[in-house]
């Protein structure tokens, strides 16, 4: 297994409306992807709680790209983005990286 982490700075105020995107229709669009998510959070204490941070699970490299380029093209996915920030832009940057557990970690 690897692991994406992905990091959504939200412009202020719009942490809610990126957090009602996902709970009403981006988990339900990954779900029928087969994207299988590793944990949710927000920042309690640190550099902004204005920031959604996530983990994605992926069997491979290769998986990762053919259902998260399935994802992003799906015009479900599309229309739920766009309803989304029909008032404007919800995030100032993302950030993701894909990690790798070490032999001692307790994820795998």
């Amino acid at each position: 297994m690897i692991y994406e982490l992905r990091i959504y700075d939200c412009l202020p105020g719009k942490l809610p409306a990126l957090l009602k995107r996902f709970s009403e229709h981006t988990l339900g669009i990954w779900e029928r992807h087969g994207i299988r998510q590793a944990g949710f959070f927000t920042t309690v204490i640190g550099e902004s709680n204005n920031r959604l941070t996530y983990l994605l699970a992926w069997e491979s490299l290769a998986e990762r790209e053919r259902k998260w380029s399935a994802f992003i093209a799906d015009p479900a996915w599309l229309s739920a983005r766009d309803s989304s920030e029909r008032d404007g832009p919800i995030l100032s940057n993302v950030s993701s990286q894909i990690l790798a557990p070490t032999a001692f970690s307790s994820v795998k």
